[in-house]
Order: C-alpha cells, then sequence, then structure tokens
C-alpha cells in the first residue's frame, strides 16, 4: 500500500436511516458494498454505524451530535467542499443522473461537459444533508489508470 491513501472516510449525517437508504443505492451504482459494522466496534465508537467497502478504501456514516445535529452542511465554510468519485464512461454518469432523478436526489448539475480537462464529464448532487458529490468521467484519466502486470 502505497503512503498517502485514503484508508477510510467518516461522515455525520442528520438521519441515520434516511442517509443510509440514499447511499445504499448511490454507493452500489459506484461499485461500493454495503458491510456489516461489527456491534464491538460502534460500542467502542459509541455511536451507530453503516458503512460500505470499495475499491480500497471504505466510507461510514454516524448519527451527527449536539447543538449542529440537524443543521445542513455548508461546502462553502471551511472544511469539505465535496467528494469526487471516477465513473468508467460517460454513459455511467448519464445512468448515475437518472438514479438521481428516480430517486428524487437533489442534483446540482446534470451531466455535462467541464472544462477541467479535454472530454471531462460530470453530474453534481447533495446527499439528504446536502453534502455535495461529483460522479466524473475524465478521458485522460484512463492513461493513468494501473494496467496489470503480466
Amino acid at each position: 500500500m502505497a503512503r498517502g491513501n485514503i484508508s477510510h472516510i467518516a461522515l455525520a449525517v442528520s438521519d441515520l436511516e434516511r442517509s443510509a437508504a440514499f447511499y445504499d443505492r448511490v454507493f452500489e451504482f459506484i461499485g461500493f458494498k454495503r458491510v456489516e459494522v461489527p456491534e464491538s466496534t460502534q460500542l467502542a465508537m459509541k455511536t451507530r454505524l453503516n458503512a460500505w467497502v470499495g475499491a480500497g478504501y471504505s466510507i461510514s456514516i454516524r448519527p451527527s451530535k449536539g447543538e449542529f445535529a440537524h443543521r445542513l452542511h455548508d461546502r462553502n465554510a471551511p472544511g469539505t467542499n465535496h467528494m469526487a468519485f471516477s465513473a468508467e464512461s460517460r454513459s455511467e454518469v448519464e445512468k448515475m443522473y437518472e438514479l438521481l432523478k428516480e430517486m428524487r436526489a437533489t442534483v446540482l448539475d446534470a451531466p455535462t461537459e467541464y472544462p477541467y480537462s479535454p472530454g471531462y464529464f460530470a453530474v453534481y448532487f447533495t446527499d439528504p444533508d446536502g453534502l455535495k458529490f461529483e460522479f466524473a468521467y475524465s478521458p485522460s484519466s484512463d492513461r493513468y489508470r494501473a494496467e496489470p502486470s503480466e
């Protein structure tokens, strides 16, 4: 494992069940698999957790706490602006958009090309708490994908 790879991402959500239903559909489409979090882990963390395992890392959600527990995320305040996931094709971006519409999710920007790199094509959306996500295809990133060694 290379130094600096992402190990896991932990998100706080205002409604665990509502967010789990949202992430089940979105993360399954992206290729993550929901896993059971052992009760011993939840006891040690002193919170309920849901988790999904993907390509080399996991993402978990836990209930938000305290006075800010039900405040929507402000991506313009200090902290995370958004998380982006890679698509393998433009058609995958379009399929994600259709899934988001079916889910009645908040779509910030429908699939379109962006000038970030030639052919960059993405959809932007939020989770139920306003966390911003991007699902993007970039043909130029194809050349950086690791080829299996022979």
